[in-house]
């Protein structure tokens, strides 16, 4: 499946890059006053990162996503009458331009599996693949996560070059990288440099799992991209930068591989995109202050505040209080680590907790699971001569929760859709209000709220939470 690198200049070529690197640290550390050395061989002058990138470049391919041009929204047209008017003129108003955008990807299986950013497919109503030799594919998009940014897509092809995927635990700062892509589009570009961090966070905050981050020059359409190591093997996936300029100042950051080999898991068992294991409890990052009050000798892991009765942290038999430093002995310097601990990890298995508690270190084994859909959603449209009509709604649960993006910890009937010109849309309900309250009995459940609306006559007092915050009116008074 995948094509195994196998290269002895490759690996002699990196050992003496890496050689004469110790060397030159060595005569800066001795101080100006040192005699400098010249390089003593041939070899040593010839020292190059082209053996790997001769490897590894043919598995990085283009990526080109087309969008079908759309008219112009136009409400009116959905009166009968202006579609009749209409009809013999065709639809008057102007199409928009297609819309294109261009990245990289990385075969990863040399019968066509290619790994991406999900941003650089999302939406795209054609995905056209352009390999090293120029060979052109269509692609299918076989499994994606857009919380993680990543997209796998399958070409009708056999014997391509692949990339080995290494393991990025194995990072250490300061280790040598290559990032190959495909920036402003002006053709495969290779840039090196060294990991900057690991399990960093993007400034930006828009994702909940942690990066490599790489001070090798990562450009717009460099996503999708390959981070190699010195020997070739596939460390990341290159995603964003930091900038205040557009182009590059050596702050970029690339997805784990290890993190791409979990989604690859998932869709091969039958899943569209990454099961992340949750931990079924609320945490908060241990800083200076907050180690003080636990007596902690150092701000480290992340506190636990609340958890939930059905989560996997309460059968592990985490405390409230309780700090987890690290997970199978890595350790998590935030919640975005340890998201990301348990995203690399196998529904089904177990993992391994080191929690301080009281100052002593304890080992607890966490269920890895998905977070249930219970109470079921239960998703209903309100029918009928009430209020509430036209409204389409579903009981919270965590799994559904994690779908809409929500507190895992939230519950109750949340609003789905609003049909227009419906009682409901009349009231301003909106997607993702909080039914509370119903003519004064409390709402848990979609059952309650059908049952409510159909017992009580006017007037009603419906009570909705919006954006944290609780509104209330009056209906039929």
């Amino acid at each position: 499946m995948v094509a195994a690198l196998s290269s002895s200049r490759t690996g002699r070529g990196a050992i003496r890059f890496i050689l004469a690197c110790v060397l030159a640290c060595a005569a800066l550390a001795a101080g100006p006053g040192s005699a400098q050395e010249v390089p003593r061989s041939r070899e040593q002058i010839a020292l190059s990162f082209a053996p790997v990138v001769r490897e590894a470049a043919p598995a990085v391919v283009n990526i080109y996503a087309r969008k079908a041009p759309r008219r112009a929204a136009a409400p009116f047209l959905s009166d009968p009458f202006f579609r009749f008017f209409f009809e013999g003129f065709g639809n008057p108003l102007p199409r928009r331009a297609p819309e294109n955008s261009l990245g990289s990807g990385v075969i990863v299986a040399a019968d066509g599996l290619i790994v991406t950013n999900h941003h650089v497919i999302e939406d795209a109503d054609e995905i056209m693949v352009v390999l090293s030799d120029r060979r052109e594919f269509r692609a299918e998009v076989i499994g994606a996560d857009h919380a993680a940014d990543l997209a796998l897509l399958d070409i009708e092809a056999e014997n391509l070059p692949a990339l080995p995927m290494g393991d990025s635990d194995r990072l250490e700062v300061g280790d040598l990288v290559l990032a190959i892509g495909n920036p402003f589009g002006i053709g495969q570009t290779v840039t090196s440099g060294i990991v900057s961090a690991v399990a960093r966070s993007t400034p930006n905050g828009g994702s909940d799992l942690s990066f490599i981050q790489t001070d090798a020059a990562i450009n717009p359409g460099n996503s999708g991209g390959a981070l190699v190591d010195l020997n070739g093997d596939l460390i990341g996936i290159n995603t964003a930068i930091f900038t205040r300029s557009g182009g590059s100042i050596g702050i970029g950051f690339a997805i784990p591989v290890n993190l791409v080999k979990a989604l690859i898991r998932s869709v091969n068992g039958g899943g569209e995109g990454l099961q992340r294991p949750w931990l079924g409890a609320r945490i908060q990052t241990v800083d200076a202050h907050l180690a003080q009050a636990l007596g902690l000798e150092r701000p480290q892991g992340v506190v636990i505040n609340q958890i939930h009765p059905r989560g996997p942290a309460a059968r592990a038999g985490l405390k409230r209080g309780d700090v987890i430093v690290a997970v199978n002995g890595r350790e998590v310097s935030d919640g975005k680590a340890l998201n990301f601990r348990l995203a690399i990890g196998e529904v089904g298995d177990t993992t391994e907790l080191q929690v301080r508690r009281n100052g002593t270190t304890l080992d607890l084994e966490l269920p890895l699971e998905t977070p249930p859909y219970e109470p079921a959603p239960q998703v209903t449209r309100l029918e009928g001569r009430h209020a509430l009509a036209g409204a389409t709604v579903a009981n919270l649960s965590p799994g559904l929760n994690r779908d809409l993006g929500l507190d895992l910890f939230e519950s109750g009937v949340i609003v789905l859709k609003v049909d227009p010109a419906t009682p409901a849309a009349r009231l301003r309900l909106r997607r993702g209000d909080l039914i509370r309250n119903v003519a004064d009995e409390p709402i848990e459940q979609v059952a309650d709220l059908e049952r409510i609306v159909r017992a009580h006559p006017l007037p009603w007092r419906l009570e909705v939470e919006r954006d944290g915050k609780r509104l209330a009116v009056v209906i039929g008074g």
